[in-house]
């Protein structure tokens, strides 16, 4: 399977707080709900055929509990077509404190993660998602398990909170395969790592 990532992110890179407002206070983080209502139908219908085309979803622990108590728990959000992606498909999430999933068909990994991930991949089929899941998405670029990621850009600029790509971290180019802006100013850029990017030499 090919591992794939979806991530809300803020002009100035800030992905902590996307959807309500209560959903990540972290640090002290009052911009929640950020996301909430924007984008067009045609930006809607894109992250809903992302979904749509999931061979199995890969999850952090934070946002795995935020998905299973509304996508995996509320009937009209589970008859969504999102719901209905993310209820029928296997679920994998990241976590050494989980012990009891609530969400059916759901493994927890456990031990060596990377060596997981890549069994999984290894696997036939099509896309292994991760949605959201900030922490989990960093640590994947840092060990070079992403095959392809998007990135839906709010225009928004927040000043504060997490952000998907840290001050200090590991370098990565990018080849662009695809990019759009819908009506309401939000961009969706899908990429593909293209190991590390050149510097010039003086």
């Amino acid at each position: 399977m090919k591992l794939t990532t979806m991530t809300q992110v803020t002009i100035d890179g800030v992905m902590q707080g996307n959807g309500a407002a209560s959903d990540d206070r972290r640090n002290g983080f009052e911009r929640g709900g950020w996301a909430r209502g924007k984008g067009d139908d045609e930006t809607r219908t894109f992250i809903t055929q992302t979904y749509q085309r999931a061979e199995a979803f890969l999850f952090g622990r934070r946002t795995y509990e935020l998905f299973a108590g509304s996508w995996g728990s509320i009937d009209q959000m589970r008859a969504h077509p999102i719901g209905v992606a993310l209820n029928e498909a296997p679920k994998y999430v990241a976590s050494t404190t989980l012990t009891a999933p609530r969400w059916e068909d759901t493994t927890v990994l456990r031990g060596d993660l990377a060596a997981a991930i890549s069994e999984l991949k290894a696997k036939p089929g099509g896309e292994l998602q991760v949605h959201g899941s900030g922490t989990l998405t960093q640590w994947l670029l840092e060990n070079d398990l992403v095959d392809e990621m998007t990135l839906i850009v709010i225009p928004v600029i927040l000043g504060q909170g997490a952000r998907l790509f840290p001050d200090t971290g590991p370098d990565l180019a990018l080849d662009l395969v695809e990019s759009r802006v819908d009506s309401k100013g939000v961009t969706s850029q899908v990429y593909r790592p293209a190991g590390r990017p050149r510097y010039a030499t003086a």
